[in-house]
């Protein structure tokens, strides 16, 4: 989402690096760079004003005009406000209540709020809680179906709610029933517009009377941009809400609302939504999105995926069968299933700090999601004898795996050559005693990995002619 106003950022950034020592004339030239980038990243113009000024006067400080590298203080500067603008510092939901803990999810139709309810009780469930979930959106068709179903996915009790109900009522008996049953969280699906009205806000004041959430969440689409923060701004006014979740973040939208959202209403950010599977909720950490939008990786939201998307006695299986060289192809497409569980690579490259800044640098060994799945399609048509030893194959094996797959004969050798590579190059470190694990098995694509891509003819000419040229000077 924050591509573009990360780019301009960046060029910002580079121009200020530029000069050995600042003043007055570079730093306002910066900021009304930083000033128009915000602007056109949909930001609120008392918002970029404010943020701008801020900066500027901590600018001009004397320890950032004194200092031996005042390009980097204005980064260390527009980081720790951009923080500021984005909250501070995490809200978490508040679950220090007497169970159960209730939780109304309010907005407007298409913001994704049925949707978020399932993924905020798979985050509650992870929290060892125990979700109700309530459809009281009785005016949207299927809105009720939709939640049925989605509790089913999650094998998670769903309110029996009926279109002739009142939304008041079905909201107070589930509360009632949640108790009796001794579920530990509530979650209200209320009811949307396309637009603010009167008998909306009514029925959802009367909601919040008679059941008396311990939270309140406005769920926004980030794609509607300056639209979201006023929309915001109204239910805040009526249902003072307590926290926001932000959806569709995995968009192009230009982050406007994001940046925004907090300033404006004061209420923070408590979820993003990045995908369209239920496991695709985030808790905001607005100095971690401040890194992503400066280029700088979030390390720490890395880690966190890796480590709900990995079993921990499976890779202490796995890290057995590195350090004996057993590893095989069944292994090879567990890993890679594992990859994508934790998203896109494009997105994970962000992640790593530097990375972003060199994507357009690594386009050669960039591999899409499609090449993951036409290699995950050769070993799906293996037989398990054959993913357990590749040794086995000959013309007609390879010929039926090729047909199997909706690939070619050359792709399934191509798999197998460099998969033979890798399992000689874990052999070697196997024989030397380190026994450490190769870098990222499961990323086709990466050079000397099943799948991986040789650069184009052109490029490897010019290695080549590099190398050339070495040996003749060093002669």
């Amino acid at each position: 989402m924050f591509d573009s106003l990360s780019d301009r950022l960046n060029s910002v950034f580079k121009k200020l690096k530029g000069h050995g020592r600042l003043d007055e004339k570079n730093i306002q030239e910066g900021l009304r760079e930083v000033r128009l980038a915000l602007l056109e990243a949909d930001v609120n113009y008392k918002v970029v004003k404010d943020f701008t000024e801020r900066i500027r006067e901590r600018a001009m400080g004397q320890d950032v005009l004194k200092s031996l590298t005042p390009g980097q203080q204005i980064i260390k500067i527009v980081n720790d406000e951009l923080v500021e603008l984005l909250g501070g510092e995490n809200t978490g939901l508040n679950l220090k209540t007497k169970p159960p803990v209730v939780i109304m999810l309010v907005g407007l139709q298409g913001s994704g709020k049925t949707t978020s309810t399932a993924k905020l009780a798979l985050h509650l469930r992870k929290l060892k809680y125990s979700p109700y979930l309530v459809p009281a959106d009785v005016y949207r068709p299927a809105a009720i179906d939709q939640l049925t179903k989605l509790g089913q996915e999650l094998s998670m009790p769903v309110h029996p709610s009926s279109p002739e109900d009142s939304p008041v009522d079905i909201c107070d008996q589930a509360v009632g029933i949640a108790r009796q049953k001794a579920h530990t969280a509530v979650l209200l699906d209320t009811a949307g517009r396309l637009h603010v009205d009167e008998k909306l806000m009514d029925e959802l004041v009367q909601i919040k009377e008679r059941c008396q959430p311990h939270e309140i969440l406005f769920v926004a689409d980030a794609m509607t941009g300056q639209d979201a923060v006023n929309v915001a701004q109204k239910f805040d006014e009526l249902l003072d809400i307590t926290g926001i979740i932000l959806t569709k973040m995995e968009g192009d939208a230009r982050g406007g609302a994001a940046l925004s959202i907090k300033s404006v209403t004061s209420k923070p950010i408590k979820f993003i939504g990045i995908g369209e599977k239920l496991s695709d909720l985030e808790i905001f950490h607005p100095d971690r999105v401040a890194s992503r939008i400066l280029g700088m990786g979030d390390i720490l939201t890395l880690i966190e995926k890796a480590q709900t998307g990995i079993d921990e006695d499976e890779a202490r299986d796995m890290q057995e069968k590195f350090q004996k060289a057993q590893f095989d192809l069944d292994d090879f497409r567990k890993q890679m299933r594992r990859l994508k569980k934790l998203g896109s690579i494009e997105g994970l490259l962000k992640m790593i700090p530097g990375m972003g800044k060199m994507q357009d640098k690594l386009k050669d060994v960039k591999v899409p999601e499609k090449e993951m799945l036409r290699l995950e399609a050769i070993i799906n048509s293996m037989t398990p004898a054959e993913r357990r030893n590749p040794k086995i194959f000959n013309a007609s094996r390879k010929k039926r795996i090729a047909a199997g797959s909706g690939t070619t004969v050359q792709d399934v050798n191509q798999l197998l050559n460099n998969f033979e590579q890798m399992q000689k190059m874990m052999q070697k470190m196997a024989g030397k005693g380190g026994g450490k694990m190769p870098s990222m098995p499961g990323m086709p694509g990466m050079p000397g990995m099943p799948g991986a891509t040789r650069p184009p003819s052109k490029n490897r000419s010019k290695v080549k002619r590099k190398k050339v040229k070495q040996k003749r000077k060093k002669k």
